[in-house]
């Protein structure tokens, strides 16, 4: 019986040793086919990705200069001399106001001071109009905590009540790459010409 127990007891141990072998190489060649296809997949999609954000930013800098053309050709058109911002901003006074304060020099709290009513009309280049206050009447906004285009804002700062202007403002400032879901489209820069209430 002893020479039974000890046969039964060899195969069992022998047999645990080569499943314990088998799995130990199965285990090895599983780490090991993870470990060398991991860095080929990143490589991969690294390089993928590479090129699929090369191809937005020429798409963007195609857009931008797109509209940079449209925006001089509508200032050589109208022979207005426009400033430029570093923005993409453009903006001319075409009446001064002779007393009226900077809005820029009003500061960055919200005071009364900053609450400015204006009269405005929103086209595009081509002048197609899309808004105006001609029907409602002055609109009355408070200068950087308004819900308004960005671009609007800026412009602003480079504005004194009682001026009279047209503001040229790009699509990434104004309504972006969707528009404004309603008359302005997609990518599109706006013309605002706006007057300042002194009071």
């Amino acid at each position: 019986m002893d020479f039974v127990v000890r046969s039964i007891l060899r195969n069992f141990i022998a047999e645990m040793i080569f499943n314990k072998n088998i799995l130990l190489i199965f285990g090895i060649a599983v780490l090991s086919a993870c470990n060398t296809d991991e860095p080929k997949q990143k490589k991969h999609f690294a390089i993928n990705e590479k090129a699929i954000k090369e191809q937005f930013i020429k798409a963007n800098q195609a857009v931008a200069q797109k509209e940079n053309d449209d925006m001089d050709s509508y200032v050589a058109m109208h022979k207005m001399p426009f400033v430029k911002t570093n923005s993409g901003l453009r903006y001319f006074v075409y009446k001064p106001s002779a007393k009226g304060d900077s809005i820029k020099d009003l500061g960055d709290t919200l005071h009364p001071e900053k609450i400015i009513t204006l009269d405005f009309t929103v086209s595009l280049l081509d002048g197609t109009e899309c808004y105006s206050t001609k029907k409602d009447g002055p609109k009355t906004i408070a200068v950087g905590f308004e819900d308004m285009e960005s671009g609007l804002q800026k412009a602003l700062l480079y504005l004194k009540k009682g001026d009279k202007a047209i503001i040229l403002i790009p699509s990434q400032l104004a309504h972006g790459l969707l528009g404004d879901m309603n008359k302005i489209p997609p990518q599109t820069p706006i013309v605002y010409d706006i007057q300042i209430h002194d009071k």
